[in-house]
């Protein structure tokens, strides 16, 4: 048994690695670049579970496409692999950030070619997934109809509180229209935690006390990694809608209290934006420029902890609510709302801030031909966008 639980750990490892080192595109791109290795290619879930997983983290604060890299390792390999696939997809952009922070110290602008083609590459990677997801997860008029409403309302409400509450509607309207009936297309989904429900509660108990009591030791502490500890713990507690939301909500911890300047900050986001993984490792940039390694490695788990404790505490109880029949048709509609919530992204800011001239769309036609048609792996289509982009970026002057 404990042979066959390192030949598990490592392949969750191994997994999460090669996610973390080809997902660009932002979370978006990492939900399709997921279902694409996760359910795809390892079949450790099918698309139903995986969009109920999609669709529990968004409603929890913090970097939604972590968690539900945390919540696949959670299923597979307990606390462990939880642990296992968020360090895979985490730890290549962090050690990028801390090495960025070590060169230029955030003084200099972060640009180059290749990243126009890691921007382009979101493009494809978020259609492809689009077409799978919607086979499956919107197969009848009334869930296409929840979809296309949902994304309508995220462009018209472009807040997390509005995604949020169209994903509650969502859920209601598919409790009214499939609580007598099973849906088509709607399996069980069976996704087995190896997590028990003590577990959870005890997460549930270490997240609000870590929440409640670091501003004493902070105050009581008097050292800048006290200050680092409780900054991005509680940014990383509070923070709905992505990585784009919890910018601004750093610099001012950080810039207004002399830790760090303006443009050294701009930098940082720039150089998060050309790395791949989740945005929320900007910590480590701004732990590094702070106080060196430990300010990093303390921003890094004090940013990403209070996802893994959320959940460990929520996952538990989802496995066993999820199966009640009035739940499943819940969800048929809340699963229509998560493709829904993705078109959205892919219109806004997915493709204006990707495809600018005719030939930026011809590299993201050719990706996606390359995903769809060619069924070439997505760290090919990585490379030939980011060579693309860069010789488009050098034609063009």
């Amino acid at each position: 048994m404990e042979k066959k639980n390192r030949g598990r750990y490592g392949e969750i490892l191994s997994t999460s690695l090669k996610l973390g080192l080809t997902s660009f595109g932002g979370p978006a791109a990492h939900i399709g670049y997921f279902r694409d290795e996760y359910v795809k290619k390892k079949k450790w879930l099918d698309d139903r579970a995986y969009a109920d997983l999609v669709a529990l983290c968004q409603f929890l604060p913090g970097p939604a496409s972590s968690q539900v890299g945390i919540g696949i390792g959670l299923m597979r390999g307990g606390l462990t692999g939880a642990f296992l696939s968020w360090f895979g997809f985490t730890m290549p952009s962090v050690l990028l950030l801390v090495l960025f922070a070590w060169l230029v110290g955030g003084g200099s602008g972060f640009d180059a070619g290749w990243i126009r083609g890691l921007k382009i590459v979101a493009v494809p990677i978020v259609i492809h997934a689009l077409i799978g997801m919607g086979r499956n997860l919107t197969p009848d008029w009334p869930r296409l109809l929840i979809a296309a409403a949902a994304a309508a309302g995220v462009l018209l409400i472009p807040t997390a509180a509005g995604q949020i509450g169209l994903i509650v509607l969502a859920g209601a309207a598919g409790y009214v229209i499939y609580r007598n009936r099973q849906p088509a297309g709607a399996g069980d989904g069976e996704t087995p935690i190896a997590v028990s429900r003590k577990t959870g509660i005890a997460a549930w108990i270490l997240f609000v006390l870590l929440l409640v009591l670091l501003p004493a030791v902070r105050a009581a502490a008097g050292h800048l990694l006290a200050v680092i500890l409780d900054v991005f713990y509680r940014v990383g507690s509070i923070v709905f809608g992505g990585g784009h939301v919890v910018l601004p909500m750093l610099e001012r911890e950080v810039v207004p209290a002399g830790y760090m300047g303006a443009e050294a900050f701009i930098a940082g986001y720039g150089a998060a934006q050309a790395v791949p993984g989740p945005l929320f490792t900007l910590s480590a940039y701004i732990g590094m420029t702070m106080d060196g390694i430990p300010g990093a490695l303390v921003a890094v788990g004090a940013m990403f902890l209070p996802s893994f404790l959320l959940v460990v505490g929520m996952l538990p109880f989802w496995a066993v609510l999820r199966n009640r029949r009035w739940l499943k048709a819940a969800l048929s509609g809340v699963n229509a709302a998560v493709v829904g919530i993705l078109f959205a992204a892919l219109i806004d800011p997915v493709i204006p801030s990707s495809i600018f001239t005719f030939w930026d769309a011809a590299a993201a036609a050719a990706g996606f031909a390359l995903l769809q048609f060619a069924k070439q792996p997505p760290w090919l289509v990585v490379l030939v966008s980011g060579v693309l982009g860069a010789a488009i970026h050098i034609l063009q002057g």
